[in-house]
């Protein structure tokens, strides 16, 4: 079937017939996603002159490619399907993209051999057996995205420890979990070939984690990067929660504030802040009115850019519940917070989800008081 996405028209599989799973497939779900990464090409390119090719690692249909050759980007789009090849190809010719290439081959292979500015990973399921190869030559931004996110919040704990070399956690700020370990097994990746990342734009929407990150190729920055991981330590009967810097974990036994022995030890995770609040700001500027998710692109952009750097985020609804309290409006949830001292802001994961640096108890307290 043919559709028209971000000013190029593309033919695509059409409805996957139920019960067969077609080998190549356009996924209209993930059109926020392909809005997103040609609008961070556009402010990237302002923020790195230099950057100038651009790999579509697993092409499929070839949609993210031809975008981002309509914009002027120089493309090789690659895939190991010689059906998605030849769609590729096609798409690319339909919208006079002609310096645009296609390679038919293993993408790991292409990596080793080939240095590319920016590189996209955008695999079904885990990224992480094309992250090596996408940090031994990418100069600039590696983009990525996972789709198994149950793995990587802790809803699926064995695949999360394989794929991710890290034990992940199924709590009530699952999606950021899901943000954390990935970001931390993409730095210790990177670190292998003496590469720090710097996330620039962090996403975790629907049914996928998307994180954009920015390389610097030596070795005390990959040490920084390093220095930017920990765990998270978590108490199932109160929600308590502590980070704790470095790679070795110290546990805690029973819970600081309740004194539970329910406690969860995440990690190694991501602790540092996951985007740059000024880089977000310009990808929100480079999203047209034409692209069909504008709207909840610029207002998605608009959040993460006002979000805190704080690795676990709440949901007030869930916690009034938990407590027995009434869930007044968010923004005056939020105001509350702040008038008795401590810094809040919504998070993107949902619209009752919030962060602040205030405990779990300062929380409760604020919110009691404010009921008087």
């Amino acid at each position: 079937m043919r559709v028209t996405e971000g000013g190029v028209e593309l033919e695509v599989p059409g409805e996957q017939t139920e019960g067969i799973e077609e080998a190549v497939f356009y996924n209209p779900r993930q059109e926020l996603n392909r809005d997103l990464t040609i609008a961070t090409l556009r402010a990237y390119r302002e923020r790195e002159e230099r950057a100038t090719s651009y790999l579509d690692a697993m092409t499929a249909s070839g949609v993210r490619g031809v975008r981002a050759a309509a914009d002027g980007w120089d493309v090789t789009c690659c895939d190991v399907d010689e059906e998605a090849i030849d769609l590729a190809r096609s798409n690319l010719e339909r919208n006079d993209c002609d310096d645009a290439r296609v390679a038919h081959r293993n993408v790991n292979a292409l990596m080793h051999e080939e240095p590319f500015d920016v590189i996209d990973l955008d695999p079904y399921g885990t990224p992480m057996p094309f992250a090596d190869a996408a940090f031994a030559n990418c100069r600039d931004l590696v983009c990525v995205t996972a789709t198994d996110t149950a793995p990587l919040c802790g809803a699926h704990f064995n695949s999360g420890v394989r794929s991710y070399s890290a034990i992940p956690q199924n709590t009530d700020y699952h999606a950021e979990m899901g943000v954390r370990v990935l970001i931390s097994a993409l730095a210790r990746s990177a670190a292998r070939f003496d590469v720090g990342i710097e996330p620039i734009l962090t996403h975790a929407t629907s049914h996928y984690v998307r994180t954009y990150l920015e390389l610097e190729r030596k070795p005390t920055a990959s040490d920084a990067a390093i220095d930017e991981l920990g765990h998270l330590y978590h108490c199932e009967d109160c929600l308590y929660r502590e980070a704790d810097p470095g790679l070795i974990a110290d546990p805690l036994e029973r819970c600081p504030r309740c004194e539970g022995n329910r406690m969860l030890t995440a990690g190694p995770v991501w602790l540092g802040p996951v985007r740059d609040p000024a880089f977000v700001g310009a990808v929100r500027d480079e999203i047209p009115y034409t692209f069909d998710t504008a709207p909840e692109a610029r207002a998605l952009c608009d959040t993460l850019a006002a979000e805190l750097d704080e690795p676990t985020h709440y949901d007030q609804h869930k916690l009034c519940r938990n407590w027995g309290l009434p869930a007044n409006a968010m923004d005056e949830f939020l105001a509350d917070l702040r008038d008795a001292g401590y810094a809040a802001s919504r998070a993107h994961y949902g619209g009752t989800t919030f962060k602040t640096d205030a405990s779990v108890g300062e929380i409760r307290a604020a919110t009691e008081e404010n009921l008087d």
